[in-house]
């Protein structure tokens, strides 16, 4: 089967807004056993997307486009798309009464512009829009090929913004695919999340061992992520449960000390859903990742139960007021030391009452760094009621936002495998 995604906009292709939707949509449609063939991005212009489009389902059993479905100027999508394969536009009165009511519940007024939104192309089949005004339209398009037997290929159009096109995709977009194109096999994905090692050893160490399992229809593969890699075991078919089981036993046994979840666990989901189940607390204590840690940990359902805070003290004053890092500690070996991230990790857990407190001070550059310090430097502490507190130090000589990220993942990941030390 082949699927093709058309992301429309001008703003994504001048760089002034991140394209996330080829990345979710992928992952998305893959994760039940639906691959995507190829992706495009295209401006917000008639010529563009008619010619995407026409390309697209010349090739393809299904056509995706985002975006173009709002009620501005450039918002042509639905227009050019209904002229281009005759489809007349007609006014859906329902999706009127949704969007008069849209706008009535949040007592705001109601431009008349917007209700172009409610014109449909004539057959087209409706996504009901519950976090905007925009519908999803599925079309079915006169086609002299299709890869799969004599149907038709469809055009699926959803509205751009993230929290509108996720629930429609998951809600109607994924029952439509899967009612319109049923796979011939049953499709399985596992995919063991770690951290702590290389995509290169984590090949090496599990790649032979898993080659008689590959040989038999187990897909694997490997996706690293800064700081972390996942491996994905996937296949089709009766059997191919099996296969994934025996393949996901033989990976624990190699690097299961490196493996902190399963699909799409995050490491802080980790780290909350294992204090939850200890009853235990935490605080933090940052630096150079200025509360990135704290919003990790509060990311997660539940966080509240286990997060008493964090001290973001960003200056050497605040470190010793706040903290109670000794002067005499950051004037001998300085802010980004062994010592103070010690200190800095006792000092949150004290004067939080917390049973851990995770600490980070370090480098992020571009400037400041030393030949003994350079920029990339960090230093993490972790103190836990009746443990000796202790001290890593990492180097990450990255960008800045790409140093926090790594930063933060090895702090949880410190505090992750103390928690699982103790069952």
């Amino acid at each position: 089967m082949q699927i093709e995604l058309i992301n429309t906009g001008s703003e994504l292709l001048l760089g002034r807004v991140l394209n996330t939707h080829q990345q979710w949509i992928g992952k998305k449609l893959a994760d039940a056993g639906y691959i995507l063939s190829s992706q495009v991005t295209v401006p917000d212009t008639a010529e563009s997307i008619c010619d995407a489009v026409q390309k697209a389902l010349g090739r393809a059993d299904l056509v995706i486009t985002t975006g173009g479905l709002g009620p501005t100027s450039d918002d042509i999508t639905r227009e050019k798309i209904s002229a281009q394969f005759n489809k007349p536009l007609q006014k859906n009165e329902a999706i009127v009464e949704h969007i008069t009511s849209f706008f009535a519940q949040r007592k705001r007024p109601m431009p008349e512009s917007v209700l172009v939104q409610a014109l449909v192309p004539e057959g087209a089949l409706v996504f009901q829009n519950k976090y905007g005004t925009a519908p999803g339209l599925a079309m079915s398009i006169p086609s002299e090929r299709s890869n799969i037997g004599n149907s038709q290929p469809w055009l699926v159009m959803l509205p751009g913004p993230p929290r509108e096109l996720r629930p429609m995709v998951e809600t109607y977009l994924l029952p439509f695919i899967q009612q319109q194109f049923p796979l011939k096999e049953e499709f399985h994905c596992r995919t063991l999340r770690s951290t702590g090692i290389g995509e290169s050893m984590v090949e090496d160490l599990l790649l032979e061992n898993l080659r008689p399992l590959m040989e038999q229809g187990l897909d694997l593969g490997f996706c690293a992520r800064t700081g972390q890699v996942d491996i994905r075991l996937c296949g089709y078919g009766p059997e191919i449960l099996q296969k994934i089981a025996k393949a996901e036993s033989l990976i624990r046994s190699e690097i299961g000390k490196y493996i902190y979840g399963t699909d799409d666990d995050s490491i802080e989901k980790s780290v909350v859903d294992r204090l939850i189940a200890k009853a235990q607390t935490i605080a933090v204590a940052e630096s150079c990742t200025g509360g990135f840690l704290g919003h990790h940990i509060t990311s997660i359902p539940g966080a509240s139960k286990v997060f008493l805070g964090g001290f973001l003290t960003y200056s050497n004053k605040l470190k010793e007021k706040v903290l109670g890092v000794e002067s005499g500690t950051l004037g001998k070996y300085g802010a980004v030391s062994k010592e103070v991230s010690i200190e800095m990790a006792e000092g949150a857990r004290l004067k939080s009452e917390a049973d851990h407190a995770l600490s980070i001070t370090g480098i992020a550059g571009p400037e400041g760094g030393t030949e003994d310090k350079p920029v990339g430097t960090v230093w993490l502490g972790l103190s836990s009621i009746g443990r000796k507190p202790i001290a890593i130090r990492k180097f990450h000589p990255y960008d800045r936002g790409t140093f926090k990220q790594a930063t933060v993942n090895q702090a949880l990941e410190l505090i992750r495998r103390r928690l699982f030390q103790d069952k």
